[in-house]
């Protein structure tokens, strides 16, 4: 009897491990970082020249889920996202085109298409489709699209729609301030 309950557990704790790695295999859009509630430290700023990001919307056209456009800011946390992984390649960067330099480099962001249907990680994965073009002087210096979904990464069966969906946004933003560094024609960026 007493060996019946040792081999059961030493099956419980080869299952219990097993589960432990399979759960640290999987992964979502971002990695790591700061939140968008977290302030950005103003002597990040090590770069030259100044960007201007525009107000970022969604297409008008698009249909995306109006509790996704209410309650998720994906537009605002894009914005931060943007703001706090391309700090160190400029001097400056605002959201107001008026206080910026009149040579300073323009983003312009839209926000093509959302998956993100209510129910968080058991409604499927989500997506976030963006497309974006880098301008200065009136000037096209580059324009791209970029894509990420997720499925919400480690525990993502416990996260919201609006949680899964900010990782993507969280990793769009860095996608494009890498692409900021040498703005091209055309990229693809992310999951494309």
């Amino acid at each position: 009897m007493i060996t019946t309950y040792f081999k059961l557990g030493e099956i419980m704790k080869f299952s219990f491990l097993t589960l432990f790695i399979f759960l640290l295999g999987l992964s979502g859009c971002a990695k790591n970082g700061t939140t968008p509630s977290q302030p950005i430290a103003q002597t990040g700023h090590t770069g030259t020249g100044t960007l201007v990001i525009k107000p970022i919307a969604f297409r008008e056209d698009a249909y995306i889920r109006d509790a996704v456009k209410q309650e998720c800011n994906l537009d605002g946390k894009l914005s931060q996202f943007i703001k706090e992984s391309a700090a160190g390649q400029y001097a400056n960067i605002v959201s107001d085109a008026n206080a910026g330099p009149a040579d300073a480099q323009v983003l312009t962001v839209q926000i093509e298409e959302v998956e993100g249907s209510g129910g968080g990680a058991w409604s499927g994965a989500k997506v976030v489709l963006i497309k974006g073009s880098l301008t200065q002087n009136g000037k096209t210096l580059g324009d791209f699209k970029a894509r990420r979904y997720s499925g919400g990464g480690m525990f993502g069966a416990y996260k919201g729609t609006c949680a899964i969906l900010g990782r993507c946004v969280k990793t769009l933003g860095k996608d494009v301030a890498t692409w900021l560094a040498h703005p091209t024609s055309q990229a693809v960026l992310g999951d494309l």
